[in-house]
């Protein structure tokens, strides 16, 4: 199980950033489908997935906002 460790995103480089977001998306999308078809120990987890997902996008968006202005 993984501890709750919250990570600095804008110390990664945009290519970090992108990759890590892909990872984080296909662990979302395993977790869900595990789930359906055999129920997880900590469901929980696919919570913490979806909002590392989101933390990501956020800086992804973030950085894209910063480059237009």
């Amino acid at each position: 199980m993984a501890k709750n460790v919250k990570i600095n995103h804008s110390d990664l480089s945009n290519e970090d950033l992108n990759q890590r977001l892909n990872d984080a998306q296909l662990r979302v999308k395993q977790h869900s489908f595990n789930h359906v078809i055999t129920p997880l120990e900590n469901p929980m987890q696919i919570r913490a997935e979806r909002r590392e997902v989101a933390r990501l996008l956020t800086e992804v968006n973030k950085r894209k906002a910063a480059q237009s202005k």
